[in-house]
């Protein structure tokens, strides 16, 4: 196991930075203030400089005009990104289109693969399935009916669902098998509702009423599903870790520059010890992060399978970005809540991203059932 970047992972980590340079988080009405969406669609002038640099092809192979890398660099674009909240579909469509390019028919890939890259088709993942808390896979079926297939079911808070040219959508057969049906979210059958995050962003609510899919869109190839959904998670990790390191930053200087007595608030202890806390909070985040994205990109065998540093991965993240902005919240005192300065919205990113992740609890859980299926000797 070597955690070092390779130099094509640096680069791009790199390349992300710069992008992101001129964004800022603050570049929407705030959730705060509004009512519905802050925004009618994602941020597409980004989008289009993320193509430009050749980020949306991070996983592709160079046949599709890719650089042929891995989850790890994904996930240090990732990172670049939750750092000033990009409002754009950078894991749903990266995730979605590394997916086809390593389970789907050729067909599917020489059709999507390019345009992806290039930013012509924008991509999403129907991953929480009809309650957010059982398995996604479940909460849809699909059947055979000839050369075609047909769905039934819904998936509730859809990233980017109003705005994705497809959704790829987990489903499960007769067979309980699972497989990947790509759905544009206007075809007819398809009922596309709209919910809104904590973040203020646009999500949706995808009913399926006997949705005929093509053969050629729906990948049946075994664990393909599961890779997406680790690749998804290992991914919902890294942008909580931007966002924590952000927010810790921002804490630092703020109350460099707050004084009380005649000092600043960070020379005094209790708040030096908060600080110190939420940053051990951040390297464990980070640790846990990289061995996972490790395992997803390397494939190794371990000990323990890795669902299990995922599940680690999934406990750090969940809980530390809940504390590190709570901590800055109360650091920040009531300049916290002003909505005119961003540490409000990253707030509510990071309650969204722990939302997605799911409770700390279930992950422990999870993690001792594979202990006790995998003693350790």
């Amino acid at each position: 196991m070597d955690f070092t970047f390779s130099e094509e992972q640096q680069a791009a980590a790199e390349a992300a930075a710069g992008v992101f340079a001129d964004v800022a988080p603050d570049g929407v009405p705030s959730p705060a203030d509004t009512t519905g969406a802050v925004a009618d669609d994602f941020d597409r002038a980004l989008w289009a400089r993320l193509a430009g640099a050749d980020l949306l092809s991070l996983l592709l192979d160079e046949a599709y005009g890719g650089a042929g890398l891995d989850a790890i660099a994904l996930c240090l674009v990732l990172r670049e990104s939750a750092k000033v909240l990009a409002r754009v579909p950078l894991l749903e469509s990266s995730a979605a289109a590394a997916t086809v390019q390593a389970y789907g028919g050729e067909e599917l890939r020489s059709a999507l693969l390019t345009r992806a890259g290039r930013g012509g088709l924008v991509l999403t993942v129907a991953a929480h399935g009809r309650t957010g808390h059982d398995p996604a896979e479940l909460a849809v079926t699909a059947r055979r009916d000839g050369d075609r297939w047909v769905l039934d079911g819904v998936q509730t808070a859809v990233p980017w669902a109003h705005n994705a040219d497809l959704v790829v959508v987990p489903a499960h057969t007769d067979a309980g098998r699972s497989v990947l049906a790509l759905v544009a979210p206007d075809r007819e059958g398809v009922v596309l509702a709209e919910q809104i995050s904590t973040t203020g962003e646009r999500l949706g609510e995808l009913r399926l009423e006997s949705v005929p899919i093509a053969r050629v869109d729906v990948i049946d190839a075994e664990g393909a599903w599961e890779w997406l959904r680790d690749l998804l998670t290992a991914g919902t990790c890294a942008l909580a870790l931007g966002l924590g390191t952000a927010v810790l930053r921002m804490t630092g200087e703020y109350t460099s520059r707050r004084e009380q007595f005649g000092f600043p608030v960070a020379t005094f202890q209790a708040v030096a010890v908060q600080a110190a806390d939420r940053y051990i909070d951040l390297r464990a985040m980070e640790a846990t992060l990289w061995q996972a994205a490790w395992r997803i990109a390397s494939g190794a065998s371990g000990t323990l399978p890795a669902a299990a540093d995922l599940a680690v991965a999934k406990i750090w993240a969940a809980e530390g970005v809940r504390r590190v902005v709570q901590t800055a919240q109360h650091l920040h005192g009531g300049f916290g809540a002003d909505t005119e300065y961003p540490l409000h919205r990253y707030h509510a990113w990071a309650k969204h991203l722990e939302l997605s992740l799911g409770p700390a609890a279930a992950h422990e859980e999870a993690l001792g059932d594979l202990l006790a299926a995998h003693p350790l000797g």
